[in-house]
This record gives C-alpha cells, structure tokens and sequence, in this order.
C-alpha cells in the first residue's frame, strides 16, 4: 500500500479531509474536454448550450468527480481508495468557486487491511452540492 499521511488508530468518526476549493473557469472546460475527448457541445458551445436551454455551458461530471478524488487522494494519499461512487445532482457553471467535504463516516479492520469509509460531496458558494458520494480507502495501521 502506498504511503499515507494518516494512520488508521489516529483517524475517528467525524473527521474532515481539509477543504479543496476550485472556481471552473471556460479554460476548465476546454482543457478537459481536451484530455478527455468528450466534446459534447453542452460543455464547449455556448450557442448551442443556450439553444438547449441552458443559461450557458457547463461543467463536465467527470471532471467534478475528480475534484472531490483529489480531496480524497490529498488526504489519504494516493494509491489508497479501493472504492469510489459518485451522484451528480446539479450542473456545475463557469464562474462557480466549488469546495469539497470529506467526512470520515465508519472505520473496520479485515484481517490485517484497514479501512475508513468516507462521504463526499462537491458544493458551490450558496451550499448547492452539486455531486455527492461515498468512497473506501485502506489506511497503514
């Protein structure tokens, strides 16, 4: 298992990963859709995202996951989630500053493997979560 900055008998019910915050600007958007291939026009067409009906473009849910994972990948350290689910509620918007809370939920050993589960959510300024999940990381005991 890779190296962690926490330890299983130092973390307890409650505790909270330190807070990321990110605002999603349009260069988000392009650089994900980028690397990602995905091109839908939602998140790169302000026209088309408008004749949809949309107020304009919007987030990528993937790319919103992966800031909640590197909440958790910061804290725990990498290497260390076994799993990971995620919900996307609401869309996330150019402009918005989004900041993750991780709150460990649970602790269980298995044999020698040591685990803490984790609820996660994705919200902007006015509280709105925008994702929200669950995942499962291993500590070193």
């Amino acid at each position: 298992m890779p190296e962690s900055p926490l330890s299983y008998q130092l973390v307890q019910v409650g505790d909270e990963a330190p807070v990321l915050t990110h605002t999603l600007t349009r260069a988000d958007l392009a650089q994900y859709a980028g690397a990602s291939g995905d091109f839908n026009p939602m998140h790169v067409d302000e026209q088309a995202a408008k004749q949809a009906g949309l107020k304009g473009v919007f987030g990528h849910g993937m790319w919103s996951a992966g800031v909640m994972a590197t909440a958790i990948t910061n804290w725990v350290g990498i290497g260390n989630m076994r799993r990971y689910n995620v919900r996307f509620l609401k869309p996330t918007w150019p402009g918005e500053e989004l900041s993750t809370r991780v709150r460990i939920t649970g602790k269980r050993s298995d044999g020698d493997v040591y685990l803490i589960e984790l609820d996660c959510s994705l919200a902007n300024g006015a509280g709105e979560v925008k994702v929200a999940g669950e995942a499962e990381v291993e500590l070193p005991a």
